[in-house]
């Protein structure tokens, strides 16, 4: 009997387990929005900072009725603001990071030994995760947890007034220090990780319908090449109370790595992703050369990129010749293809299981790494 209960539980475990592997996505329940705004996603922003200036200090000599020469009483000036960079997790993207970034001024001296105000810094939210690179491409901050800071430029000290000039020798001294300018820098704001996952292909290849049937994003749709100029991001939801991103990203043509197209830029959104899909048009006469210079242009960015987990995906399936050329796909390319169609919504279930397994398998090496560190 406790043989039996003893298999029974192990048996338990193992479909457990394994239901948990696969997890199912969950349908899409609340309607799409009605308006006719198209939100993008931005994980790039060229950022310049400027610290405040720092108040000035204050020439002044104290009179009262009893003396009129009661000596200097120049206060010192305040010190300018900051300019901060602030990880948190209310902030998805830097749409709403702005391109200048002044901070106040601080306050002048007065007389009577009042000393300027300090200026507030000037906090900016991004996300966590967001690097900042310098202008010689070196990163010098990398806001990876929650609440972390990073000065982007310091504001100026505030000048003394003639009162801290004040000594035996010169007891009355006509000599103040203006405030000093606060630092001037510019910087390359990154996102390190921009969605577990990006839909990778050509112009046209129909991602963006993709992307579409598969969450509630509302990327452009439109039939001609280059509908997509800025990443587009959606949000699958599954049974198992993880969400998955998943991240359209603008076409890529032959050349790329020369910068021909969307170029360079369309690369570094695919650094950004933990795993990437590519999306072919399997209705085209062999397709699968078109895959070859996917591969060709990510090699030629970064090799790492080849290395990454990846799917391929045979898109456009519920056209008679896409259907065709599947099983030739699969002969010349060697690998497992998964054939949808964005427009019909055919096959979508089982693609998202295989983003599910990709995703499940890449966090359970960081909790292993993290484990180990």
């Amino acid at each position: 009997m406790f043989k039996t209960f003893s298999v029974a539980m192990k048996l338990g475990q193992a479909v457990a387990k394994y239901s948990k592997q696969i997890a199912k996505p969950l349908p899409i329940k609340k309607a799409k929005a009605a308006g006719n705004a198209i939100q993008n996603f931005i994980d790039s922003r060229q950022f310049r900072a400027i610290g405040g200036k720092g108040g000035d200090g204050c020439i002044s000599f104290l009179q009262l009725w009893c003396n009129e020469h009661a000596g200097p009483d120049g206060g010192d000036g305040g010190h300018g603001g900051h300019v901060i960079l602030k990880a948190t997790s209310d902030v998805r993207d830097l749409g709403k990071m702005p391109t200048l970034a002044e901070a106040e001024d601080g306050e002048k001296g007065s007389n009577k030994d009042c000393n300027g105000k300090n200026a507030s810094h000037m906090i900016i939210d991004v996300p966590i995760g967001t690097v900042i690179k310098d202008n010689n491409h070196k990163v010098v901050g990398d806001l990876k947890k929650e609440g972390l800071m990073f000065i982007a430029a310091r504001g100026g000290a505030g000048g003394k007034g003639n009162h801290f000039f004040a000594s035996d020798i010169e007891q009355t001294p006509k000599i103040c220090e203006f405030g000093a300018l606060g630092e001037d820098l510019e910087y390359t704001v990154e996102i390190k990780s921009m969605a577990h996952v990006g839909l990778i292909g050509f112009p046209n290849a129909g991602k963006s319908t993709l992307l579409r049937a598969i969450s509630r994003a509302r990327p452009k749709v439109a039939p001609y090449p280059f509908t997509t100029l800025k990443p587009y991001l959606g949000i699958v939801e599954y049974d198992d109370y993880e969400q998955v991103a998943v991240a359209d990203l603008p076409g890529l043509i032959p050349d790329s790595h020369k910068n021909k197209g969307l170029g360079i830029q369309f690369l570094r959104h695919a650094e950004r992703c933990m795993a990437l899909v590519f999306v072919l048009d399997a209705s085209l006469d062999e397709p699968w050369n078109y895959l070859e210079i996917l591969q060709y242009e990510l090699s030629q960015f970064d090799e790492r990129l080849r290395q990454r987990p990846h799917l391929l995906v045979a898109n456009k399936i519920d056209l008679p010749e896409a259907l065709a050329n599947i099983e030739k796909i699969r002969e010349e390319t060697g690998m497992k293809v998964i054939g949808v169609s964005g427009k019909t919504g055919e096959n979508v279930e089982e693609l998202l299981k295989e983003i599910k397994i990709i995703y499940d398998k890449n966090r359970e090496l960081e909790e292993k790494e993290n484990y180990e560190s």
